[in-house]
This record gives structure tokens, C-alpha cells and sequence, in this order.
């Protein structure tokens, strides 16, 4: 399908161009939001009558993103997530959770906003860029943790996951001296009831008890 641009597109081109995209695309997303029109000849000549209108438009829209990305550049959300010993999350971080946790913050923005090719999954911090504008963007951190010291630990750039790792290598290796001593105590044990149950046994005489019998035949 063959579009005019109300604005600048990321990838596909600026304000007043026509451009061919597919179907689903411009149905679902460029015509709704109002980003784009069809490019028929009544279009082309509303765009064209409404252009220095659009125009002004995005240069107010741009100096106001500009004046949000002033205030947003370099702020930092915490979200607390669960996750595994190497820190592999139990769920992920989505474009969604991000918004929310900005707007929470003071910032009025929307999911599609937010630019992630995939969801996070590790514990760690992420840097996320922000759409403002069709021409201006903010970078944001997202620092994901198990609880909020964890959070302000990866902030000053430790490595939480490292640690953890480190106090499970700890843990085991006590089991297994407690396991080893264990086994240890058991043997030493076992060895004195063997010892014990020798001293308790009798020892045979060696000059045996002659019989009444044996006692006759000595004196004939």
C-alpha cells in the first residue's frame, strides 16, 4: 500500500513522503495512529493544503519532547524481579513494566514508547531508549534486582549475581566438609566398637583341665 507521511518515520522516511509499506502495517498502526494517510490524489492534495500546519505542529511536539529528554536523559527505574543462582529471571522485564515504572516517576509515556527488541531476563542494568519525537529520543537505565539493596549495590557496579553464585559455592563446600567429618566421626566410632568387642572376648587357657579319667592313667 502506497502512504503519505504525516511525520517522520523511523526507517521509512520523513514528513511528506510517499512510501510503500505493507498492508497490515499501514492498516494496523500507520493509518490509525495517525502517522500516515493513503496515497490517493484527494490526500495528496489535503496534505499539501495542510502541510505548513503539520509543520508547525511537530516542530511544537519536538520542542516539547526535546524539553522531557532534558529531564529523562540518564534517569533510572528499579524494578524487583525473582530470579535463578545466575540471575536468569523467573518471568522478564517487558516494554510495558518500563512504562509504568516511568510514569510512576513523573513521565507520561506508553509502551510503544519504549524501545526493546525483546523482553529482559537477566538481573542487571539495562539501557533503554525512550521515543520522545520522531526525531528526538532519551536513553534510559533500568536496573533490574531481587530487592532494592541488591538494586543500589548494581548502581555503584557490583556484581550481585557473582556474589550470589559465590556464597552458594561456600555453602556447599561446608556441606561437604560437615558431610566428610561426618563420615569421619562414624568410622572412628565404628572401629572402637570393633576394638571394644575384642577386649571383651575371653581368652582361651592354654593348659587345659585334665580329666578324672586322664588323671588315673598318669599315676598307673
Amino acid at each position: 500500500m502506497q502512504v503519505v507521511l504525516l511525520e517522520r518515520i523511523t526507517k521509512l522516511g520523513q514528513m511528506g513522503d510517499v512510501v510503500t509499506v505493507k498492508d497490515g502495517y499501514a492498516r494496523n498502526f500507520l493509518l490509525p495512529q495517525g502517522k500516515a494517510l493513503r496515497a490517493n490524489k484527494s490526500n495528496l492534495e489535503r496534505f499539501e493544503s495542510e502541510r505548513a500546519q503539520l509543520e508547525a505542529r511537530n516542530l511544537e511536539q519536538k520542542s516539547e519532547a526535546e524539553s522531557v529528554k532534558a529531564k529523562l536523559d540518564g534517569e533510572t527505574v528499579i524494578i524487583i524481579r525473582q530470579s535463578g543462582e545466575t540471575g536468569q529471571l523467573y518471568g522478564s522485564v517487558s516494554p510495558r513494566d518500563i512504562a509504568e515504572a516511568l510514569t510512576d516517576k513523573g513521565f507520561n509515556l506508553e509502551r510503544g514508547q519504549i524501545g526493546l527488541d525483546a523482553p529482559i531476563k537477566i538481573l542487571g542494568l539495562h539501557e533503554t531508549n525512550v521515543t520522545l519525537h520522531p526525531e528526538v529520543s532519551s536513553t534510559v537505565v533500568v536496573n533490574v534486582a531481587r530487592t532494592e539493596e541488591e538494586a543500589e549495590r548494581q548502581s555503584k557496579g557490583e556484581d550481585v549475581t557473582i556474589e550470589k553464585i559465590e556464597e552458594e559455592e561456600i555453602m556447599l563446600q561446608a556441606e561437604e566438609v560437615f558431610e566428610e567429618g561426618a563420615e569421619s566421626d562414624l568410622s572412628e566410632e565404628a572401629e572402637g566398637e570393633e576394638t571394644q568387642e575384642a577386649e571383651d572376648v575371653p581368652e582361651a587357657s592354654s593348659d587345659e583341665e585334665e580329666t578324672p579319667e586322664e588323671a588315673e592313667d598318669s599315676t598307673e
